[in-house]
Parts: C-alpha cells; sequence; structure tokens
C-alpha cells in the first residue's frame, strides 16, 4: 500500500476527524453523549483501599438522530452501585464488565442537556491491560493514579474517551495525615476531627484518562519565584526527599519560561510536580500535573529530560489531545523533541545531534511501524517515541527555525483545550511552507522504513 492510498484508507475510516469509537479501544466510550463536567465527591480510607463516591455528570445527548434510549458509562465491575439517577429519576441500570448502561425513564432527546448521578463504593485497583495496570495504584502509604490510556474508570465512572474532555471539580476526604494532590487549582481544604476534604477544581476541558490523582505523606513546596510574574509551579514530595527534589527539579521554572517562548502560553492555571517514595517505571502524565517515582530524583541528563518530557505535555497531549489513540504520535514525538530542544538551550548537546542519536538508535531496530497508525500493540513502544522527534526535526529543518516554531505556536492556540489528528496536523504544517511537504511527511509518518536523517 502507497503512502497516499494509506491516507486516503485513514480518512475514510474516520482517523482524520473523530471516530464514533476509538479504533484501538472500541469498547471504551460512548460517542452518543458528551460530558462536559463531573463533579466526584469522593472518600477514600487507605488503610482498608476503600473508596466511596458519589458522580454528578452534566452531559448532552448527541444531536441529530433518534432519542437516546440508552448510554454507557465506563466503571470497573468490582465496584457496588448504591444508586442511579438521571434528571433526578430512577433508571433502569445493569452494571457488569466494565461498563455501567443506563436506560432513562424517558428517552434523551437529541441534543438535550441531563445529569446523571451514580453512588458506587469498593476497593479500587487497577484495570487489566497489555501494559499491567493501569489506574488506580494502592502505595505503600498512599495511592496514586495512572489512567493512560483506558485507567479511568478503575475509580470514577466516566465517559472514557480521549475526545471526551470536560470539567472537573473533584472532592477527596481522607485521614487528616495525608495530602491529596490533583491537577487543578486547590479550592479548599477543610480539616474536621481526624480527615480532611480537599476540593479541587480543573476548569479546563480534561480527557478522562489525564485526571490525576496522588495521595500520600507529602509536604508541598514552591518551585517559581512568588514576586515572579510566572506561571505558579509547585512540588509535593516526602519531607526526606526534600532536597533531591530540589535538586532535580533546580531548572523547571527555566524550562517552563522555554516552552512558553517556542510553544506558546502555557495553557493552564498551574504545574503541579509529586514524588512518590516508590519506584515507578515512568513518570505519570496528567493534565496540569505529573508524577514521579523515588528513582526518578537522580542527578544528570536521564532525570533533566523526564521533566521537560512531562512538562512538554501539558502543550502536546494535554491542551490539545489526541481525536484517538491512534494519533499517539503527536503526543510523544513533540515531548521527546521538547528534551532536545531543552538540551540545546541548556548548553548540551544541540536538537541535531540528539536527533543524529535517535536515528543511530533506530537503525538497528526493526523497521515495520508505521507512525500515524502504529497499532494498539505498538502504541507506546519506543520507536514511536524517537521516531516522533525525528519527524518533528524533519520538519524543523524543512521550514527553518522561524517559521516553524511560528507554526507550533499557532498550532497550540488554535487547538487550545481541543482534540486534533494527523490529518489536521498535516493541513496545518502546510500552511507554512513554500513547497509541498507531502514527500517528506509520508515518508516519516506512513512508510515503515526509516528515511534519511534530516540535516540542514
Amino acid at each position: 500500500m502507497s503512502p497516499q492510498q494509506a491516507r486516503r484508507q485513514q480518512t475514510a475510516t474516520g482517523a482524520g476527524t473523530t471516530p464514533a469509537t476509538d479504533p484501538y479501544f472500541p469498547a471504551n466510550g460512548d460517542a452518543r453523549y458528551h460530558v462536559h463536567r463531573y463533579e466526584l465527591a469522593l472518600d477514600y480510607r487507605p488503610v482498608p483501599n476503600r473508596l466511596t463516591g458519589t458522580a454528578r455528570i452534566s452531559a448532552i445527548a448527541a444531536p441529530g438522530g433518534a432519542p437516546l434510549a440508552e448510554f454507557a458509562l465506563d466503571l470497573a465491575a468490582g465496584f457496588r452501585i448504591g444508586r442511579v439517577a438521571v434528571d433526578g429519576r430512577a433508571p433502569h441500570y445493569a452494571h457488569r464488565a466494565g461498563k455501567l448502561r443506563v436506560r432513562p425513564a424517558k428517552p434523551l432527546v437529541p441534543g438535550a442537556a441531563f445529569t446523571v448521578e451514580v453512588h458506587w463504593s469498593g476497593n479500587p485497583k487497577p484495570v487489566r491491560s497489555p501494559w499491567g495496570g493501569l489506574g488506580w495504584e494502592e502505595l505503600t502509604d498512599g495511592a496514586l493514579v495512572a489512567s493512560q490510556p483506558t485507567g479511568a474508570p478503575s475509580w470514577y465512572p466516566c465517559n472514557d474517551r480521549p475526545a471526551d474532555k470536560a470539567s472537573y471539580q473533584i472532592s477527596l476526604t481522607t485521614p487528616s495525615p495525608y495530602a491529596v494532590v490533583l491537577g487543578g487549582r486547590l479550592l479548599t481544604r477543610t480539616v474536621k476531627s481526624s480527615s480532611t476534604t480537599w476540593v479541587y477544581e480543573q476548569s479546563a476541558p480534561t480527557s478522562s484518562y489525564l485526571v490525576g490523582v496522588a495521595l500520600g505523606a507529602l509536604q508541598q513546596v514552591r518551585l517559581d519565584d512568588p514576586a515572579a510574574d510566572e506561571v505558579p509551579q509547585h512540588g509535593w514530595v516526602p519531607h526526606h526527599l526534600a532536597p533531591a527534589f530540589g535538586a532535580t527539579f533546580a531548572r523547571q521554572p527555566e524550562m517552563m519560561r522555554l516552552f512558553q517562548e517556542l510553544f506558546g502560553p502555557y495553557p493552564f492555571d498551574g504545574y503541579t510536580a509529586v514524588v512518590v517514595d516508590e519506584e515507578l517505571d515512568v513518570p505519570v502524565e496528567a493534565q496540569a500535573m505529573a508524577t514521579f517515582g523515588v528513582n526518578h530524583l537522580v542527578e544528570g541528563w536521564e532525570s533533566e529530560r523526564m521533566v521537560a518530557h512531562e512538562l512538554a505535555h501539558q502543550w502536546f497531549g494535554n491542551s490539545v489531545s489526541v481525536a484517538d489513540w491512534r494519533h499517539i504520535w503527536l503526543n510523544e514525538g513533540f515531548a521527546k523533541y521538547a528534551e532536545w530542544l531543552w538540551s540545546e538551550h541548556a548548553g548540551g548537546p544541540t536538537a541535531a545531534e540528539r536527533a543524529a542519536r535517535s536515528y543511530q538508535l533506530l537503525e538497528v531496530l526493526p523497521q515495520d511501524l508505521r507512525m500515524a497508525d502504529p497499532g494498539r500493540r505498538s502504541m507506546f513502544d519506543d520507536r514511536i517515541y524517537q521516531r516522533g522527534g525525528l519527524t518533528v526535526h524533519a520538519l524543523r529543518v524543512a521550514l527553518g527555525g522561524e517559521a516553524f516554531f511560528r507554526m507550533l505556536r499557532d498550532w497550540t492556540r488554535s487547538h487550545r483545550h481541543g482534540t486534533a489528528g494527523t490529518d489536521a496536523f498535516l493541513a496545518h504544517v502546510q500552511r507554512y511552507a513554500s513547497a509541498p511537504l507531502d514527500g517528506l511527511l509520508n515518508a516519516w509518518l506512513y512508510e515503515t522504513l526509516l528515511p534519511p536523517l534530516p540535516t540542514a
């Protein structure tokens, strides 16, 4: 199949838009409605690992077509459902196989707003996936949420599609020795007897998998200069790890300034970095937040690049989210390239030198991956990250630095808090080029063989 045929086939199957179901996870989500707000009231007891919750979900039935006689929420099968209501009335519902199927007392009119209330309780645990457990995870002393790509139903009922973005208000009550950290603005913290209730607001549209939580014996650290006009940046870290945290994250405010210059204004109210006193395979990405393991508090490039990578995701992946999971290179390729841009700025190897090293890694690996649609099994393959970064570098070389960074800033501005796919990005890029880029982009995104190393 030629690259042009591959692109035509993707367009025919909806890759340039948001499909009715995610091709990689067709059992997740429900395109028959759109959620615009979640209000979650949670109580979590760490020792028995017991979660009790109430969700008030404000949604809109999809316009056009027949009245909505039934809809579904994603929620792990292990929870007990206490009560469900639609617009205050009891519906028929069934909860099995990770789906809460709801049949309202009266079908919902297309385009009509409606509210769903769900009460649930149980012992949250990660949902199974090809990449191990995803979602709510018990720690030795606390918990964290790592949901990418389908772990959100492990702890709350949701429309689990990356394109169905909504605002959130989350209240979480837990024993007072524990701090609760979420991505968003802390509205209130109320101590009552031996428990504390933390209420956070994330007003920016957020994909369900990007709602992050960290809970533990953590103290807050300020990273930005309170006297300067900067994006508020905080850390939450166990007390004994505070010195190591300060050393590892010392240059994050400088990264923030650089990325705003290159990518455009930071898209959220603030940014939080959490460190838990356990080892994590990789940092956990969430909107306006990232969680790191104690093993990431090391000196040198490896930790520095991860700090830069997670910060860059706030523009690429969180504010501008994928229309569906086939387009994951748009998240990971730009975050990888942000590492190289930081290296160049900080006096390390240039982006071109980092690209050459990445190219050498890819040359000896199998060349059987198609970037623009890698397949579910390969969506987190390291080649997506490396080749994605190289694709972005190839664009920089082709456009020239000035046009390239103008293109990036316009992309993050025009798709701020929205979703996009590969076709939309390619159409956007072409507007900044003096000559057609089809050949270059087809080679990097739709062919499996590695194209020549891009050089200026």
